[in-house]
């Protein structure tokens, strides 16, 4: 499972309404190779699902990961921190062993 915080949803709903995206568009995290720690986090606007695809939601907002990248994410949590200060989104994820200090490249113990 993955979660979203209430923040992240907000957010997300933001973007979506920037972007003049369709109400029904979701979040898609994804795992690709690469970063600085060998894994990194991807993140678009989507609307079509494949086959196998895990769907999440929070507040009315769906976040959406495909099952290879998904063997990465079980029990991560998606934030968002704003302000002045702010990181934006935020990958709490407990399966990484290392993390980057920009917080979108991770690696995990195989």
């Amino acid at each position: 499972m993955i979660q979203v915080s209430s923040l992240a949803a907000k957010k997300i709903k933001n973007l979506k309404e920037e972007e003049s995206r369709n109400e029904s568009d979701f979040l898609r995290v994804e795992v690709r190779k690469g970063g600085c720690a060998g894994l990194s986090y991807k993140m678009n606007f989507d609307s079509e699902f494949r086959t196998g695809d895990k769907s999440f939601e929070c507040a009315g907002q769906k976040v959406v990961v495909d099952p290879e990248s998904f063997m990465y994410l079980i029990g991560m949590t998606l934030d968002f921190e704003g302000g002045l200060n702010g990181k934006g989104f935020i990958f709490s994820n407990p399966n990484a062993t290392k993390s980057c200090s920009c917080g979108t490249s991770f690696n995990v113990k195989i």
